[in-house]
């Protein structure tokens, strides 16, 4: 592979903003494994955000992009998996796994998608100089007789437009809006693009820790809740505390520390066959690898707020932000029930299909 942006690349990132900034360029922040694509005549690559390749996970992807994309290109996008007109990460997690085999039958019953939203290089040249709006033309231009799996990302440059993606898109499993300056080159690996998550609060029920990797002090908080038939089911942790309030959180949760967890609500957590039959904290993962997903059981008898972007199935897709106690809550009380759910929007609507 000889290309002018040659893999490894690590993808321009955003940072995150409470408010969608005037003046830019809009697109959909999409949910799923962001990947830079390399083609070089035969050739191809799927890199990673982390610069790992993704190309033996998605095999159906390289033979729809052999078919349409220019011989010699670089492109950024996302890899998604829609299901019932909507994005499933879960099934874009199902992917990553060691058995050809069953990559190549996952490849036929959840065939996955790429939506690409900028083009890096073409032919001979690069384009990380250019501006990011020319970089959108020629994009445009390079993908035109594109067609399923390939996609190009809707854009737009108008504020409202923008607005109404962000409120009607999450029902397509999207999570928000990036907004581009019209003039930014591409710089990889830089934060110099925004994001507009949807941030939601709910009370959940704390339910054990974590010690953090650097000694006896909390690292995060198991969140839990209650479902419909008044079983605590685990959906996720917060975490991201000053050092400080690390070690009060320690002291203050001391007098709920079971020595085991035995009578605890989760305590067949390292049963695989409990973890199969519900959600629990510690089930491994091939994200985890061998990460100590070990944890302190607590009484399941103090309720915190937390702030959530949207959920995953049954859980908070990204860690949760701890907001404060909610004394005046009971742990019963916290059920699936308070949880908002978005108006569902075809995915297909979103991608131009209809």
């Amino acid at each position: 592979m000889d290309l002018p942006v040659m893999p490894p690349l690590a993808p321009m990132l955003a940072k995150p903003a409470a408010a969608i900034p005037p003046g830019m360029q809009y697109e959909a922040k999409w949910d799923g494994f962001r990947a830079v694509v390399f083609r070089d005549g035969d050739e191809i690559e799927l890199g990673s955000r982390t610069g790992k390749p993704l190309t033996r996970y998605f095999p159906e992807l390289v033979d729809a992009l052999l078919a349409q994309l220019p011989r010699r290109c670089v492109l950024d996008g996302e890899i998604v998996i829609a299901r019932e007109g909507r994005l499933d990460f879960d099934a874009l997690l199902e992917r990553i796994h060691p058995a050809d085999s069953r990559v190549r039958m996952l490849a036929g019953t959840t065939p996955a998608s790429f939506v690409a939203f900028d083009l890096l290089a073409l032919d001979d040249e690069s384009l990380l100089a250019t501006p990011q709006r020319d970089r959108r033309d020629a994009l445009t231009a390079a993908l035109r007789d594109a067609a399923a799996p390939l996609f190009t990302a809707p854009v737009t440059y108008d504020l409202d437009v923008a607005r109404g993606w962000f409120e009607h898109f999450e029902g397509a499993g999207l999570d928000g809006v990036v907004a581009k300056p019209p003039e930014l080159p591409y710089l990889p690996g830089e934060r110099v693009m925004v994001k507009v998550k949807h941030e939601r609060t709910a009370d959940c029920v704390v339910a054990g820790l974590r010690l953090h990797k650097s000694g006896p002090v909390v690292g995060s908080l198991l969140l839990g809740l209650y479902d419909t038939a008044g079983r605590l089911q685990h959906v996720g942790v917060c975490a991201a505390f000053p050092m400080r309030r690390r070690r009060e959180l320690m002291d203050e949760l001391a007098p709920l520390r079971m020595e085991s967890p035995a009578g605890h609500p989760w305590e067949s957590w390292a049963d695989p066959e409990a973890q199969a039959a519900g959600r629990l904290p510690g089930a491994p993962s091939r994200w985890t690898g061998k990460k100590d997903l070990s944890w302190l059981a607590l009484r399941p008898e103090r309720v915190c707020e937390v702030a959530y972007d949207h959920m995953q199935g049954d859980r908070f897709r990204h860690t949760a932000r701890f907001r404060r106690w909610r004394p005046d809550r009971e742990p019963r009380g916290c059920t699936y029930a308070q949880l908002e759910e978005p108006v569902s929007y075809d995915l297909g609507e979103v991608l131009g299909e209809r």
